[in-house]
């Protein structure tokens, strides 16, 4: 139909028929539609054909360890302050590599061998150090009596009552002591008794965006364009704000990318394997389901699990209730509680793996307990669990907002205002935001749905709209800000 209408046009100007400023929107509507039609061709064709990085530059010298700045500077601000670092997050994010970058910053600052202590409780070699009295004896025998040891304990969880240890050694002088956990139950119970005001937590994720461009080789700095760059001013307003150095389509094409497969770090060396990414993601999941799920809670069958998995993944961005997915478990012949649905998904949300969001009733100002939203940790790892196609862009997008946003510090709900729903409620140190996201606002009657929620708020915080279009990427509809999602993501 839409070819048919070009024909149809163009037969029209032909003849004269056609006045010259309606030829000229039309024209341009045209441009802005194919330019959207080849982002959703894109997306598709990275599901579905697209050689896994293909585009990416050899790691050099097979190592690659990205400098995660923010993470790293956090530990380098918390340095010898009395509080246990604690950095918690999924399976292979980045923790133990975050290790090893802070331990070669300490021995650039003059830290010696001596004075720094590493273990690793998922190595076999470290086996007798899973009791909890053997560990402390270990350490304490090697800490340096006059200046500072640093206490580098990697998957600490995995010591029974790992806490008493870590409390013990923390009481000591000049103990500077740092803990990394894949699992939130880990900062349960009696840590959290033991330790109380007396740790801070570094919750780490997979690669951001703008991570996974360095990450990449697509360079990227602070630079203003040109003003007779009318292409990139107009894709990334205020772009003095903006690393620009790169071009715009390949980054769409690194987007593609991202959404595909995702964002934990070492995929990024397995190139050009797509049966080794899919094997690598693949053995993720199925660590985080066996070791920081199925065995904590004693489950024999993980298949009604991971049928759950399967449907919280299918539904990102959706209302979730346990008695929804208890009902669709059941009708499928499989027989589950729910109460024992609302035990997995606590467990599943303690293992970093999903993320609950809350409803807030904006008008109220209270946290609503049922309906819930669950996001997914890494979109690559979703792309393995269900089928994709392009009408998931707008909750793949919401999903990956919902991450960056966390990133950010922020506290974040779903935001309830009668019977209209705001995507995000994001509550920074220095105020609330208000977002909602959708893939293309093009449409009028997409873009009225999207904007009447935020125009039903009374309050003067900021209201976006992020979308991936590259028309009116930074338009103002009565002080609600529309934004390129991709200028959005690679600016703080």
């Amino acid at each position: 139909m839409y070819c048919h209408s070009i024909l149809s046009f163009n037969m029209r100007v032909r003849e004269g028929r056609v006045s010259k400023k309606t030829c000229s929107l039309f024209l341009r509507f045209r441009e802005i539609n194919a330019d959207f039609l080849r982002l959703f061709s894109l997306y598709r064709k990275n599901l579905t054909t697209t050689p896994a990085f293909s585009i990416i530059s050899p790691i050099k010298g097979g190592i690659c360890l990205i400098n995660r700045k923010e993470y790293l500077d956090c530990l380098i601000r918390w340095r010898e302050l009395q509080l246990i670092k604690v950095i918690t997050g999924v399976r292979r994010c980045g923790k133990s590599t975050l290790f090893s970058l802070y331990i070669d910053y300490l021995r650039k600052t003059g830290v010696t061998e001596e004075q720094i202590i590493f273990i690793n409780l998922e190595d076999v070699d470290n086996e007798h150090l899973l009791n909890y009295k053997t560990l402390h004896t270990y350490v304490k025998d090697r800490l340096c009596p006059d200046k500072y040891t640093y206490v580098f304990i990697d998957e600490v969880q995995n010591c029974l009552s790992y806490e008493k240890a870590i409390d013990s050694l923390f009481i000591k002088k000049n103990v500077d002591i740092y803990i990394t956990g894949s699992n939130a139950h880990m900062l349960s119970g009696e840590l959290a008794t033991l330790l109380s005001g007396r740790y801070v937590e570094i919750r780490m994720l997979p690669l951001s965006f703008a991570e996974y461009l360095l990450f990449m080789g697509t360079g990227y700095r602070i630079e203003k364009p040109s003003a007779n760059d009318s292409a990139q001013n107009d894709a990334f307003p205020h772009a003095d704000k903006l690393d620009i150095d790169f071009d715009f389509s390949h980054i769409r094409f690194l987007f593609a990318n991202y959404l595909r497969y995702g964002s934990f770090p070492y995929i990024a060396t397995l190139q050009n394997d797509e049966a080794i990414v899919r094997s690598y993601i693949d053995g993720i999941f199925n660590t985080v389901l066996v070791k920081d799920v199925a065995s904590r809670l004693g489950i024999p069958d993980i298949s009604v699990l991971e049928n759950i998995v399967k449907f919280l993944s299918g539904n990102v961005g959706s209302p979730i209730s346990a008695n929804k997915i208890s009902e669709v478990i059941n009708q499928s012949g499989r027989k589950i509680s729910v109460n024992t649905v609302d035990r997995y998904l606590r467990a599943l949300t303690d293992s970093y793996l999903f993320y609950k969001v809350n409803r807030y009733d904006i008008k109220g100002k209270q946290i609503l307990k049922t309906l819930g939203k669950y996001y997914i940790v890494d979109i690559g790892l979703r792309g393995m669990l269900v089928s994709s196609s392009s009408t998931d862009l707008g909750h793949l997008l919401e999903n990956i907002v919902y991450l960056e946003l966390i990133r950010r510090g922020c506290k974040v709900s779903i935001g309830k205002l009668a019977e209209k729903e705001v995507d995000f409620v994001a509550d920074y140190a220095d105020g609330i935001a208000y977002y909602q996201i959708s893939a293309s606002t093009l449409d009028e009657n997409t873009l009225k749905r999207e904007l009447e929620p935020l125009r039903l708020i009374s309050d003067n915080h900021p209201k976006f709209l992020l979308t991936l279009d590259d028309y009116l990427p930074n338009a103002n509809y009565d002080g609600i800000r529309k934004m390129s999602v991709l200028y959005w993501l690679l600016n703080k």
